[in-house]
This record gives C-alpha cells, structure tokens and sequence, in this order.
C-alpha cells in the first residue's frame, strides 16, 4: 500500500462530506473519518548509517548512574569558552562521571540557537566521546524542531537524547506521546519529566505506552520518590533529576542513578553518593551546597559557584544573574566547610565583586 494510501482515502471522505452538505443532507457527517488517518509514518528516519545509528546501545545507556548536565561556559563577547568548557567536561571524566547532558537546562540549551547547540554536542563527542557518553538536548516545545535537531545531534555521533514534554504550548497526552514517538525512533532516549518548568507533569500511562519503543532508556523524573518506585517497580529506569532526593532515590527507590547539577562542582562526592551504598551522612554532609545551588532557579548558583571556583569566566547570558553578594560569601564558607578538595578547580575560592560579573544581552 503506497504511504499516501491514507491521506487519499481521508480527502475522498472529505469531499464526501462536503458534497452531501451542499446538498443538504443531514446525515453528511456520518462520512467523516478521523484526520488521523491522514498522518504519513516517518519513513526518512533516521537520518544517519546503520553503523553510526548503533555505536551505542540503549542498555548503554541505561546503565549510567552519574550523569552530570554540565555547564556551558563564556567569553566576555557572550561567545563560547570551550576551552573551559573543555576543562569542565575532562574534570568530570577524572572525577568518574559517566554521561553529560549538553545543553540541558544547566548548560543553557534554552539560550542557543541550534546552530550552537548542534556545535557544542559535536564538539563534545570530538573531544571526549570515547570516555564519556554524551547525551544530546535536543528536545523543543515544537515537534518538528525536536525532530529535525535529534537528526543532526545523532549525525554528529551523540550518543543519546533528551526530550522535553512541550511546554508553554502545552498538548493533549496523546499529544505527548505523539511528540515523543515522533523523535524516539532515531535513538536512545531519556524522557524529562520536569512539571515545574514546562507546566504539565507527564503521567505514567504516557511513559508506560512509551515504554514499548526499545529506544526508550529511561526517564529523568523530578515529580518526586514515590513515582521514581512506581515505574522502577515496573523495569522502566529512571534517574533522579532532584539533587537533594537522589540519595533516597537510588538506595530506597530502585533510581539507577541521578543526573545531576551538583556533580558539577564536586563529582567525586556525587559519585560516591550513587555508588557507594547507603550514607546518610555524605547526604546530609552535602544537602546544605544542594540547598544553596537552588535557592534561585538553576543554573544561576551553579554559574556563580563555578565563577567563585575560578574555573569559568565570571559572564552571565541573561536573563541569568549572580547570586547576590550574601549568598557569595556563603559560598566560600561551604567550600571551607566541605572541603576545598572536593571541588573541582585548584584556584582558592574567592567572594566576587559585583562590578566583576559580564551580563551579556546580546551573543
């Protein structure tokens, strides 16, 4: 049956329907058929070889527990700072992280444009695919960009995605499974749940249907413990992406790990967090910096620690600002009390003046 079968037969129904109301007749809507059967499979996917396509595997994948969504860093002009960036991401790897996010919400994917975005993820791969797995955002509130940036992400060699729920421009839930089966054939996928910033939680009969594509790695879930058990009962793997629950999460939640903001400044302490069995000590050892990193939306604290670490430029992309002067001063007593030696960097931490942040509206 040819692929434009469907679209004939619901524009033959159409024209149907409108003859028999031009007629008059009251029984003309009886002819209507679903505009569903209008919709043509995406047939062109994927965009990339059979060998490239299976570099990675989604049990790969799933078998990650520190997943850092690291930072991107700037020059003074708004531009990238890859050679930070690079320093970053190489620390991570000495430090025993597994997978990196890029372009997350930490790393700013939210104010790049996808030419950027696209770069950074093959940049990543360039320099450090063979020691880290690197796990694209290349999600969007619009399928048809979703769609067309996993097609250059996984061109580039990433070897995994995550996907957003559309947010703002909220859908139905078969809309949500629409979206998403829309972009999980093209490779592994980890679905992000993050009801506080796109405004609609994605619910389990979505992710339970979902779970029927062997594309789908996991889920990053945010809702909270209780649904973490709730699909790892059920097999389906799921990272932590709260910071302050992943202890519990991974040691009384069956949570396979966590994909974290905090690994960014200390991973060798996240890492043995996630691997190193119950410690309600590091946790409660760690809680006041997770505390401190969400006191304002991410990745404002994150972006100021790292500055006040000395080891990214201390320039902001608005509409992203540092934290105030009090709360920098905090920061350097929790470096004291942790340790400096457990944060990444070697420069001593410092308080930074007001006058030395760089916001930049234009980049």
């Amino acid at each position: 049956m040819s692929v434009l079968a469907p679209q004939m037969s619901a524009l033959k129904s159409y024209g149907v329907c409108l003859r028999n109301a031009a007629d008059g007749d009251k029984r003309w809507s009886t002819n209507w058929r679903s505009p569903q059967a209008t919709i043509i499979p995406n047939i062109h996917l994927p965009m990339r070889s059979f060998e490239v396509k299976n570099r990675t595997s989604v049990e790969n994948i799933k078998s990650l527990r520190l997943i850092t969504a690291i930072k991107t860093p700037y020059l003074p002009d708004g531009r990238f700072d890859l050679e930070a960036y690079d320093a970053l991401v190489n620390m991570q790897i000495e430090n025993g992280a597994e997978g990196v996010i890029v372009g997350g919400t930490t790393g700013e994917g939210q104010l790049m444009s996808w030419d950027e975005h696209i770069m950074l993820i093959g940049h990543t791969v360039n320099c450090f695919g063979g020691s880290i797995k690197v796990i694209g955002n290349t999600g969007s509130n619009s399928t048809r960009e979703a769609v067309h940036a996993t097609e250059q992400g996984f061109a580039v060699g990433m070897h995994a995605a995550l996907h957003i729920n559309p947010y703002y421009g909220k859908t139905s839930l078969e809309g949500l499974v629409s979206h998403f089966e829309s972009v999980l054939p093209m490779g592994p996928t980890i679905v992000y749940n993050v009801p506080s910033r796109t405004g609609q939680d994605i619910p389990p009969r979505v992710i339970h249907t979902l779970a029927q594509s062997y594309n789908l790695a996991g889920i990053k879930e945010c809702v909270g413990n209780d649904r973490v058990e709730q699909y790892t009962e059920n097999g389906i793997v799921v990272w932590s992406g709260n910071d302050d629950q992943c202890h519990d999460s991974r040691w009384s939640h069956g949570a396979t790990g966590v994909i974290s903001v905090t690994s960014n400044l200390v991973p060798g302490l996240m890492r043995e967090l996630i691997y190193g069995g119950k410690n309600p000590s590091l946790n409660a050892k760690l809680m006041p910096l997770i505390e401190w990193l969400f006191l304002e939306p991410n990745p404002i604290g994150l972006n100021t620690a790292l500055a006040q670490l000395g080891v990214v430029r201390p320039v902001f992309r608005l509409p992203y600002v540092p934290l105030p002067l009090s709360k920098r001063v905090e920061f350097v007593n929790l470096v004291k009390e942790i340790g400096r030696e457990n944060f990444i960097g070697t420069e001593d931490v410092q308080v930074i003046d007001d006058e030395d942040f760089i916001l930049v509206g234009r980049y």
